[in-house]
């Protein structure tokens, strides 16, 4: 498929706030899309050239984009920056000088009409470049690509580093536009959900659709290396209410006011993602370590929840203090004065093997006996009762050391990745 062609399907998505025809209009798409095409096309739908828990950006601001714009159009940069100042909005400035440049230049671009994996895989080099003279490489081979794409073209292809796509999609429309492809019935997304919130890649779940349909992505698993969506919970009032929608017996855990952190083990490799799928590993080196020394399996993907914690009084920090240590500079500085320690509430993979089916009573029996000591990573295991007083009596409990309250279980439910309901 050709670029341009790709953008006039962005211009169609960006003209409607319908999401019924946002869907409609995917759907055309895709069928139009090769199978070695298919997840790039996902990626910059997204806006990106990576799944986003890939730390893989393209990593040019305003400015330098501003520059790229400038060299491709025979402008002054200032000028570039003037305009956009005023309309705000770069991608409406790239199309407005990309149309007023010469006869010559446009045929220019149309004898060399880019193709959707050669513009990919140029943004793709733009985000891995580094070392020496890496601004300059970048604002040239972006100069490149824009000299090659219509008005259209260009004002797409400048708002992809600026993460700025302004097609008004989300991961469920795309997901919805997949099902209507393949199964002719939107109400097929949940299978396909199901396999994203297990891999939580849409480039993936295309790939394996074209070439292997439902039944493959059915056949889709966790993977270590690859962010697992969260599980999510809904409210209850009560201890009486919880017991009675658990059918008499309930596992409860702390709830801890950090940050989480999803652990994830492959022998001596050590990767940790956000709740937001955010790669997050060159920022705890303290729990990495925790997770060397402590646990004890050659592969395996851990829930926790990371504090603050201050070594002279023995006490865990607030939240504010917490989010101290989301930073990409003084790590280890930081490391020392605010250490973390992780609480690991949940296993959801272990040796080679999904635990994803395998109820909660089990697998916290395994979180129990493969987390050595507490030095870092404590394990959190909480306890199973039949008793609304003792849930009360742990609640108040919670509050009284500052915590937030508490997350009750249904001890036989699965782990149901990126689902809220009311196990």
């Amino acid at each position: 498929m050709l670029f341009a062609k790709l953008t006039e399907y962005f211009e169609k998505l960006e003209g409607t706030s319908s999401r019924l025809v946002l869907i409609d209009i995917l759907a055309e798409l895709f069928s139009k899309v090769k199978s070695d095409e298919i997840a790039k096309v996902c990626y910059l739908l997204q806006g990106r050239v990576a799944p986003f828990y890939e730390p893989l950006e393209i990593g040019m601001a305003e400015k330098s984009v501003a520059a790229a714009m400038a060299r491709t159009y025979g402008i002054e940069r200032e000028q570039v920056l003037k305009e956009y100042g005023r309309i705000g909005d770069l991608g409406l400035v790239a199309e407005r000088h990309s149309e007023l440049v010469s006869e010559s230049q446009k045929r220019s671009r149309n004898k060399f009409g880019m193709t959707v994996n050669e513009v990919f895989e140029t943004l793709r080099n733009i985000a891995k470049t580094t070392g020496e003279g890496t601004v300059e490489k970048k604002i040239s081979s972006l100069a490149g690509l824009l000299q090659k794409v219509d008005g259209i073209g260009a004002k797409h292809l400048v708002r992809i580093p600026l993460g700025v796509s302004r097609l008004g999609i989300g991961d469920p429309t795309i997901l919805d536009a997949f099902a209507l492809v393949f199964a002719r019935d939107r109400a097929k997304r949940p299978i396909l959900e199901a396999a994203y919130n297990r891999v939580s890649d849409l480039g993936l779940i295309g790939e394996i659709l074209w070439s292997r349909g439902i039944r493959g992505v059915r056949g889709l698993d966790v993977t270590v290396g690859r962010p697992i969506r969260s599980q999510l919970a809904e409210r209850l009032p009560d201890p009486k209410t919880i017991l009675e929608k658990f059918g008499w017996e309930a596992h409860v855990q702390q709830k801890f006011d950090g940050f989480r952190v999803q652990i994830h083990k492959d022998g001596d490799k050590i990767r940790l993602f956000s709740r937001n799928l955010e790669e997050t590993t060159p920022m705890f080196p303290d729990i990495i370590q925790g997770v060397l020394s402590q646990v004890k399996a050659k592969t395996a993907i851990l829930d926790s929840e990371a504090l603050a914690f201050n070594p002279v009084s023995e006490e865990f920090l607030p939240f504010q203090e917490t989010t101290k240590r989301r930073r990409k500079y003084g790590i280890e500085e930081m490391a020392a004065k605010l250490p973390l320690k992780a609480f690991v509430f949940d296993v959801m993979y272990l040796d080679g093997k999904s635990l994803m089916d395998t109820p909660l009573r089990e697998r916290i029996k395994l979180l129990e006996s493969r987390i050595k000591g507490n030095e870092v990573l404590i394990p959190e295991v909480g306890e199973i009762t039949d008793s609304s007083d003792r849930i009360q009596e742990l609640f108040d409990d919670a509050l009284t050391k500052g915590l937030e309250g508490l997350i009750v279980k249904r001890p036989t439910s699965k782990y149901e990745a990126g689902a809220r309901n009311f196990n």
